[in-house]
């Protein structure tokens, strides 16, 4: 009879490198995906200083595939070895700070891409050696590209001006420092008011507004009307369509494209109220679509019609829309204390008369203001309306707006020289009325 030794306290105390280091298939994939990644930045880094002197890289192709594959195995290890995996990661880091020490003393000019490259080049191995494929493909996909844009970013730098920069820091410093900041809990009579919902109405309004700017500065004359009356209408399509009215008028330029620019400035408003919709009342959306999305096609399709009517759309480049200010926050200040407003009396009119005073009240401050409507809306506690009730408050400041701004047209510019931009309007505003017993 053979009796089982048990092992000696000194022999059960030493781990199995079998089962220390295990290897499967999934460790396998991740070590050649961080290599691979590694391979892929190596490739755009060596091709991006292809034109330096011998020698003069701080890291090729192989030493970037070789970086992913050491975070590769690192983040392989780390759960059964993590000192090893310290190590491996720490050594590798310290080689490329030295090579980028190395670098600056032989060449005047210093730039730290490459060793910055190279450690995030290491992180993403680690991450594909861990197993999170999709964070580590991400990550060296948005690397090579913000690595691949590099003079287009170097170029967009050196356009900036003054008043843009202070505008950027500005928006930087209300959407990504107040914003995140503010309590996320309700306050107020009724409990209507909810500091970060009301904050993002200032970030979304300035944003818009910022963003209107950017696109008419860099389409903006040089490309025509057509760039410069879409970009205004994301702040302002009314705005646009009396500036429109007032060429025709005047008769500065083709007037197909000028009534065009004003089909266009109405496909905008329709697009803008329903990312406004989706951002702040998603609920509502896809009922709100059912007839925003007619008018908006059939403005575009009005556009476009008009355009290629045009024999002279490249000859009227020197009329532009007057931009306002890149970051106009007053506006943005305004809008949110009269949501503010909406919102406290929408609560007692719903709580005094129901569901069927609050939509009265959304869909008159509609009438004056849009955008009041739909942000007041998305204030409002779950459940307060229906989405079909919902759809059809904004559902008339809208087309009440299509008809105004076709009105200001011909009233602007006369019957004879408004009349193809303002029947885009009214077929926009018909398209539109058609889906109305799909809501019903």
């Amino acid at each position: 009879m053979h009796l089982p030794i048990a092992p000696s306290p000194a022999a059960a105390r030493l781990p199995s490198h079998r089962s220390m280091l295990p290897l499967d298939l999934e460790d396998l994939t991740g070590l050649g995906l961080a290599l691979a990644l590694g391979l892929l930045i190596g490739i755009q880094r060596g091709w991006a200083l292809r034109d330096g002197a011998p020698g003069s890289r701080f890291a090729g192709v192989r030493t970037f595939g070789l970086l992913g594959l050491a975070g590769g195995i690192a983040g392989a290890l780390h759960g059964n070895a993590e000192g090893l995996a310290t190590v491996l990661l720490a050594a590798s880091a310290a080689l490329v700070v030295i090579g980028y020490w190395r670098a600056t003393q032989r060449s005047s000019s210093i730039s730290g891409t490459s060793a910055m490259v190279g450690l995030l080049t290491m992180a993403c191995g680690f991450l594909a050696g861990g197993g999170n494929y999709a964070m580590a493909s991400a990550a060296s996909g948005v690397m090579v590209l913000v690595l691949a844009m590099r003079n287009q970013l170097h170029g967009w730098v050196r356009a900036i001006d003054e008043a843009e920069m202070q505008a950027i820091a500005r928006f930087a410093l209300i959407a990504l420092v107040v914003l995140p900041l503010l309590p996320d809990t309700r306050f107020g009579p009724y409990l209507a008011w909810h500091p970060r919902q009301l904050w993002l109405v200032v970030v979304l309004v300035c944003g818009f507004s910022f963003a209107g700017y950017i696109a008419a500065r860099k389409l903006g004359a040089s490309r025509g009307l057509l760039a410069t009356a879409a970009a205004g209408s994301v702040v302002s399509s009314t705005a646009v369509t009396a500036s429109m009215a007032e060429k025709l008028r005047d008769e500065a330029g083709d007037p197909r494209v000028v009534n065009a620019a004003i089909a266009l400035a109405s496909a905008v408003m329709f697009a803008r109220v329903m990312v406004l919709t989706g951002a702040l009342a998603g609920y509502v959306l896809p009922l709100m679509a059912l007839w925003a999305v007619p008018g908006l096609l059939v403005s575009l399709g009005g556009a476009g019609w008009l355009v290629h009517r045009s024999r002279h759309a490249g000859g009227i480049q020197d009329n532009a829309v007057a931009l306002r200010n890149p970051f106009a926050l007053g506006p943005a200040l305004l809008l949110m204390l009269l949501v503010m407003v909406l919102t406290a009396a929408a609560r007692w009119v719903q709580e005094r008369w129901g569901d069927a005073g609050l939509a009265t009240v959304l869909a008159l401050s509609g009438m004056m203001d849009v955008d009041s409507a739909i942000i007041t809306m998305g204030n409002l506690p779950p459940g307060s309306l229906a989405p079909a009730t919902g759809a059809l408050v904004l559902m008339p400041p809208v087309l009440l707006n299509t008809a105004i701004k076709a009105g200001t047209a011909i009233g602007i510019a006369g019957w004879r020289k408004g009349w193809p931009g303002a029947a885009v309007l009214l077929a926009s505003l018909g398209a539109s009325l058609a889906t109305l017993p799909l809501l019903l």
